[in-house]
């Protein structure tokens, strides 16, 4: 399954939060090798942007570990509201 997680971040905490998500994904790359992936909108709106991290093909309980993560690297405090998660798998695993 892939994860896709989405949130708001204020314009004025965008270099920080950059920093602290792909240091956060290079040590999630060496530790259990899973391609990551952080994209934004091109748009910013209402003083913030719409970023989103992607991890592919994650194992299971891989939500567990990333939130572990994403406390140790401080994240919550630097975007606006909370994160969203959407799980995807791939079409040919259903049915």
């Amino acid at each position: 399954m892939d994860l896709y997680i989405y949130y708001r971040v204020p314009v004025n905490n965008v270099e920080v939060l950059r920093d602290r998500v792909l240091g956060m994904q290079g040590s999630i790359v060496q530790e259990y090798g899973i391609v990551c992936e952080l994209k934004r909108r091109p748009d910013e709106k209402d003083g913030g942007q719409t970023w989103m991290e992607i991890y592919h093909a994650v194992p299971a309980g891989f939500e567990a570990t990333l939130g572990r993560a994403i406390a140790h690297a401080g994240l919550a405090a630097l975007i606006d509201g909370p994160r969203h998660t959407e799980i995807f798998v791939d079409v040919s695993t259903c049915a």
